[in-house]
This record gives structure tokens, C-alpha cells and sequence, in this order.
């Protein structure tokens, strides 16, 4: 008798230094079977293997494929992938994707050499790479563009996408960032929070954080403030089950300011908690709680006082 095949089947590929060993990884740790760069002829000979005899159920399986691969062709992936799906496998494609400039820098840091420019330039692998891969971006089922990502974000985005299978609703992440550096490029919903009066200005909260009460005293005390975030957290109550009733498995949601240490944090938590107040598992991440308090990264004048005069952001 045939023993049960993988329920679960993800192909990992993308660009070159995008993450993709970190998200293997990941998949290991929770659980998956896991095969890096396996020659293309030797797939289909993986998948119909049968499992050892007393397994009871089989695990996931992640294989990782990109342009080192033997015999890597992105539109014969494309096809056996559908023919595989015509003849009743679950598999899902995951793309990682990064900016130029940021595998680059990458690559200069590591001092590795890109697989297609070993004795050229960088950016000429990845260009060619990039175009070489363009099919397989196209059709995937999920792409996580990691140039902004630190390591531990790109794992925490692995697990909430992958880490259960039996979720019942969308997998909710809840962010906050500052747009002086730059947009998320992941985020599903994405609010400005730029329209708050700005804590920055204020001597005594520039060095706090939206984590710290006086700051969000300050911020919840604009006349503009209630009416408008309960408006976004009623917004969200109502979107995320129609997410889940389109099938959708994962939805970001981002707040912004300018710095990404104030307004933006104390809505992300805030939302978090109204969330699993009405039964969603929201996961918070704060992108840059960390960065220093910068006049001119925040723009404008100056404050000298909490009283609410004199304020521009």
C-alpha cells in the first residue's frame, strides 16, 4: 500500500542573495522536509518516492530552485508546475524578490560573487538574473520582497504565511514604519498616520516612543484622533473576514509616520489590541522603533511645549 504523499508542497525561488536560504531554513524549523537546489530531472523522481513504511502522515515539503540550478529553464518550471497541479498536487510557488541596489550592497559586504558575474560586476548578474527569473515572478503565488528586511523579518514573515496550515482566517501582521525611510513593500493596507500631531516636537517626548504612555497621552489627545481611528479599526473588522472568505492566507497592515517612532507605533498597537479584542491573532512588528530622533528626517519647526500651539510636521 502506498504511503501518504506531502499534503503540502512550496517551491522557493528567486532572486540571488533575496533570502532564500534564511526562508529554507525557517520552513525546517517548523516542521517541513526541506531540499535545496535539486537537480530539475530529479523532481518528479523526489515527489513520487513513497515514504518509509509506518509513517503515518507526511510532512510538508519546501524545495529550493534558482539560476544555479541544474537545468534551470523558468518557463519548463512554469509548465511541469501546472502539469503537476492538473494531476492533483497542492503546490504553491514562493518568489523572493530585492532591489538591485540593495543585493548589491549585499554582495559587496559578503564579498561572495553573484552566480551569473563571477568575473563581472554584480549588477550584471543581477540584471540577468532578474530577467532570467521574470516567468517564475510572474506566476508566483506569493512574492516577499525582502530589500527592507533584517533576517528576523524575513522569518517572521515566513512563519506567519507557512507556520500553520489549520489557521481558519487570514494570518494578520500589524506594522508600523516611517516613511522618511521608505514604504513597506508588503503591506496589503497601508494607513498614514502623517495628519496626528507630531510628539517629535515636543522636548520631553522626542526621545520616548508611541510604547510609552506621555506619548500616547499626547497623540490620542488631537481633536482629530477618536473619530478617525475608530473609523479604521471598524474598516479593518469588516475587511478582514471578507479577506478570509476570498481565500486570501495573509494580510499586512501597515501605519506610517514620518520617523516611525511615534504615531505610527502607538497605532500598531493600538489596532493589535482591538483586533484581538474581536477574536483575530494579530503579530506586531515595529520596522523603526529603533532609528534615532532626526530633526531633519522629520521636517519642519521645532516645539517647546505640550499645549498643542505652534505645531508643524
Amino acid at each position: 500500500m502506498k504511503q501518504p504523499r506531502p499534503t503540502r508542497i512550496l517551491l522557493i525561488t528567486g532572486m540571488s542573495g533575496a533570502g532564500k536560504s534564511t526562508a529554507l531554513d525557517t520552513l525546517e524549523d517548523l516542521g517541513w522536509e526541506v531540499v535545496d537546489n535539486l537537480p530539475l530531472v530529479l523532481l518528479n523522481r523526489l515527489l513520487a518516492t513513497d515514504l518509509p513504511q509506518g509513517t503515518s502522515d507526511a510532512r510538508p515539503l519546501a524545495f529550493g530552485i534558482d539560476s544555479r540550478t541544474r537545468g534551470f529553464d523558468a518557463d519548463a518550471i512554469v509548465a511541469r508546475i501546472k502539469t503537476m497541479r492538473d494531476d492533483g498536487a497542492r503546490i504553491a510557488t514562493l518568489f523572493l524578490d530585492c532591489g538591485g541596489a540593495e543585493l548589491e550592497r549585499r554582495y559587496s559586504e559578503t564579498r561572495r560573487r553573484h552566480p551569473l558575474a563571477l568575473d563581472r560586476p554584480a549588477a550584471d548578474g543581477i540584471a540577468r538574473e532578474r530577467e532570467l527569473l521574470a516567468p517564475l515572478r510572474r506566476w508566483a503565488d506569493h512574492v516577499i520582497d525582502t530589500t527592507s528586511f533584517a533576517s528576523n523579518q524575513l522569518k517572521a514573515d515566513i512563519r506567519a504565511r507557512f507556520g500553520d496550515a489549520e489557521t481558519s482566517g487570514p494570518t494578520l501582521s500589524v506594522m508600523s514604519f516611517g516613511f522618511s525611510r521608505g514604504v513597506p513593500r508588503n503591506a496589503d493596507l497601508m494607513f498614514d498616520m502623517r495628519f496626528l500631531r507630531n510628539p517629535h516636537w515636543v522636548d520631553e517626548l522626542r526621545p520616548m516612543s508611541g510604547l510609552d504612555q506621555p506619548v500616547s497621552d499626547y497623540i490620542q489627545d488631537d481633536p482629530a484622533y477618536a473619530d478617525i481611528t475608530n473609523r479604521i479599526e471598524e474598516l479593518l473588522i469588516r475587511l478582514i473576514p471578507r479577506y478570509q472568505a476570498e481565500g486570501k492566507s495573509y494580510v499586512c497592515i501597515a501605519f506610517g509616520c514620518t520617523g516611525g517612532r511615534h504615531r505610527s507605533v502607538h497605532m500598531a498597537e493600538r489596532v493589535a489590541r482591538r483586533l484581538r479584542n474581536a477574536a483575530f491573532s494579530p503579530t506586531v512588528t515595529h520596522r523603526d522603533l529603533a532609528s534615532h530622533p532626526d530633526d531633519l528626517t522629520e521636517g519642519g519647526g521645532r516645539r517647546t511645549g505640550s499645549d498643542g500651539t505652534m505645531e508643524q510636521q
